[in-house]
């Protein structure tokens, strides 16, 4: 698919305009042109200055077979016609209108292939000193050439430079969101760290109320009791019985479950919680598959899940 081709800058039209006069100095012709090819139509895009030169810029054709310049795009290289009156194919050229039979031209073209136009020197006459200057035509095209490729990395460029301007801003929008959104999740995370503190604070409170209430009395009592005297035993049983009443409110069903198992049986549990199966704990404990199976029914049995049908796993999931 054809890219879309840049304007032709001011500044170059200005050069073109100097190089089509100098190469009517330099090969002596009456009219040097560069055309502008698009589509079927053919246009003068610049005409060398002079009262003898008939091709006004602007001047448009429709390419069709008889045209000089169709010949040069049809063979995609140089035309040369020294005399179209002696020559079949170009006795019905519209440019012997003018009574332009000489003709030289080259096709010009964008760095990617694609056809600008032609690049040529017409006379009413067979010029020698023209067809001399054919490699002098030639190098001006390259210059021409040169200038499409200078203005079409120009655009190139241009483009990229948007495209990442484009970019840089949208980096610097979704930076800004994202910034958003950190310090909204910041704000959340104080929030939820205060609460934490909050509940800490009020744990450790309730937990001192406790042992204010159900330790501390029987303690200051003892103070007060001759040792080996019956009452004191009563009043350390009642502290035993308070605390562990402390502990158990303070602690998780899992954490009571653990304490109720060895520290292998612990391992097998973090496991199974893991989703591994007993071939899987087997190699990562380094175990038979017989004994991590013997292990897993002491848990079951400690746990109480005597129905076969009661998932271990989820069942620990529940505790967690």
């Amino acid at each position: 698919m054809p890219t879309v081709k840049p304007d032709i800058a001011p500044a170059t039209l200005e050069k073109w305009q100097g190089v089509v006069n100098l190469i009517a100095d330099l090969a002596g012709v009456p009219a040097t042109l560069i055309m502008s090819t698009v589509g079927p139509k053919h246009s003068v895009f610049v005409s060398s200055a002079g009262d003898d030169n008939p091709y006004a810029p602007g001047r448009s054709f429709t390419l069709h077979e008889k045209l000089y310049c169709f010949g040069v795009l049809e063979k995609d290289g140089e035309l040369t016609v020294e005399d179209a009156a002696c020559d079949p194919r170009w006795t019905d050229n519209e440019d012997l209108e003018h009574q332009m039979s000489f003709y030289v031209g080259l096709p010009l073209k964008w760095p990617d292939g694609e056809i600008f136009g032609t690049i040529c020197m017409l006379d009413r006459r067979r010029n020698t000193k023209a067809l001399m200057f054919r490699k002098g035509l030639a190098e001006f095209c390259r210059v021409v050439e040169d200038d499409l490729a200078l203005l079409m990395e120009i655009e190139t460029r241009k483009r990229a430079e948007s495209l990442l301007q484009a970019a840089l801003e949208n980096t610097e929008s979704e930076v800004a969101a994202r910034t958003r959104e950190l310090e909204e999740a910041n704000t959340a995370l104080r929030v939820i760290l205060g609460n934490v503190e909050a509940a800490r604070a009020e744990s450790e409170a309730a937990v001192m109320a406790r042992i204010k209430t159900l330790v501390l009395p029987h303690v200051s009592k003892l103070k007060h009791l001759e040792i080996g005297r019956e009452p004191q035993s009563s009043y350390i049983d009642l502290i035993e019985t308070s605390l562990g009443s402390i502990t158990r409110a303070l602690s998780s069903p899992m954490s009571e479950t653990l304490d109720r198992l060895t520290p292998t049986e612990v391992e097998i549990v973090q496991l199974v919680l893991m989703g591994r199966s007993t071939k899987e704990i087997a190699r990562t404990l380094s175990r038979g598959e017989s004994t991590v199976d013997f292990h897993r029914n002491n848990i079951r049995r400690k746990l109480g899940l005597n129905n076969r049908a009661q998932n271990l796993r989820q069942h620990l999931a529940s505790l967690v």
